[in-house]
């Protein structure tokens, strides 16, 4: 392959980027639209038949959705109802009691941990937000510290871990057993979560807001209130929602069937009982479990055709996510067709730089650029996965390191960030930035030191 040939694949992948992000930016054309121009653009500039180039993103599109396009639309109707039946909010409940009280932001951080899991990230903070608020009021403590352990517990396991649709795309891309996906968000998550709620305690104290009846629906008052018995509250509370066995039985069950099929796999004991087993764990049979355990244990109070239109409003919300990350694995399948993956893997190789930080670095260039975490990690994964293919790299790692690059500086063009925000009453620039931006710069740090650790060893 010559230095000319070279020249215009990497000139294609980086005019096909540009126009990505303008078009995500500067127009009205949706994502998923604009990562099929994107691919176009650097398969044709890149020096692809154009015929060829329509044929890549087809197969790039249909291979990627084949492997986890099902678990998106199952794991999203399973939040529908965790979310409908009150299943989030015990689970939120009895995480405080079982932590102890005054350890309110750890119990709120560690329930953000679990219902990410299942349920979007803007819509389990709109469902928990009451629930931050009445601690606030309930005990004394800023609603601040509350609002954003729960923020950053959901953030993380929403980046992290599957069946949420970003960290299970990017598994697909990079071809990574959903199970080890699993198991390494929630390890990375644990020390992210740390930072998160040392933060969060420390904001409350500088900016000590409670919720009150004026107008703003808060109120900043100069000295906190005395802390009071809050277990008779949530007993009071508990008589209307679901058991917490049930709320986490839809949640459980699946991670540990997901487990058992990654172990059997690793040992290689598919047949026989063991066949059974292995079958129960693949990803798309214990997800549509968990939506048949969570239907039955958690439905009662709702008919037929209600049951059907909670799990219906799921679909619909998973239709866009799953364009998305199909159109990512578009763009990746481009890149390996073209050849731009494998010549880029040979300059890397070059250089003295970890090969296990391109889809670090990727994806919180393109989180920065254009806000959505999600958009982010499966741009990373698309554009970085050809080009670790060809690289000694551990690529579960390289998945992970896509998904915690994406939890770079959220600010205006991120959803999140103004979810949280205007729940909280925030509206000074200021004070938006230092309750949102800067704990997901300080977790993104802290996941970056805990990439390059687990990098030295596996």
């Amino acid at each position: 392959m010559d230095a000319v040939s070279g020249t215009q694949m990497v000139t294609g992948l980086i005019l096909g980027i540009v126009v990505l992000i303008l078009l995500v930016l500067k127009t009205k054309i949706h994502a998923f639209i604009a990562l099929l121009v994107g691919a176009s653009i650097a398969g044709i500039v890149g020096g692809m038949v154009p015929g060829d180039v329509a044929g890549a993103i087809s197969g790039g599109f249909g291979s990627t959705l084949a492997s986890i396009g099902i678990v998106i639309g199952l794991g999203v109707m399973m939040g529908r109802i965790l979310e409908v039946t009150g299943a989030a909010e015990t689970l939120a409940y009895s995480l405080i009691k079982f932590v102890g009280q005054k350890k309110e932001e750890w119990a709120m951080a560690i329930a953000g941990y679990i219902i990410s899991i299942p349920i979007f990230v803007d819509s389990a903070f709109v469902i928990l937000n009451p629930l931050v608020k009445t601690l606030s009021r309930k005990t004394g403590k800023s609603v601040i510290s509350i609002g954003v352990a729960l923020a950053a517990g959901l953030v993380i396991t929403h980046s992290l871990v599957p069946p949420t649709p970003g960290p299970l795309g990017v598994a697909g891309i990079f071809g990574v057993d959903i199970g080890i996906m699993i198991a390494l968000g929630m390890v990375f998550a644990i020390p992210l979560i740390i930072v998160g709620v040392l933060y969060a305690k420390w904001l409350g104290k500088k900016i000590y807001q409670i919720p009150d009846d004026s107008e703003s629906g808060y109120t900043r008052p100069e000295k906190q209130a005395s802390y009071p018995d809050l277990l008779e509250v949530i007993n009071e509370r508990g008589k209307d929602l679901p058991s917490f066995a049930r709320s986490i039985l839809p949640i459980l069950i699946p991670i540990i069937l997901i487990f058992l099929n990654t172990t059997l796999s690793a040992l290689e004991l598919t047949e026989g009982f063991y066949g059974i087993l292995y079958f129960l764990g693949q990803p798309i049979v214990a997800v549509a479990l968990g939506v048949i355990i969570s239907i039955y244990a958690l439905t009662g109070g709702l008919g037929r055709r209600e049951t059907l239109e909670v799990m219906e409003k799921g679909i619909q919300d998973a239709g866009i996510i799953l364009l998305v990350t199909g159109a990512g694995g578009a763009l990746g399948n481009v890149l390996r067709e073209s050849g731009t993956g494998d010549y880029i893997a040979g300059q890397i190789a070059d250089l003295p730089l970890p090969a296990i930080l391109i889809p670090f670095l990727v994806a919180s260039l393109v989180r920065l650029v254009q806000g959505s975490g999600t958009v982010a990690m499966i741009t990373a994964a698309s554009i970085s996965a050809p080009i670790l293919a060809q690289l000694d790299v551990n690529m579960a790692l390289a998945a992970q390191a896509a998904a915690l690059g994406s939890l770079i500086f959220s600010y205006f063009n991120d959803s999140f960030f103004w979810v949280v925000n205007r729940m909280l009453g925030i509206k000074e620039v200021k004070e938006q930035v230092m309750v949102w931006s800067v704990p997901t710069t300080l977790m993104w740090f802290v996941g970056l030191i805990c990439l390059l650790i687990a990098n030295m060893f596996f």
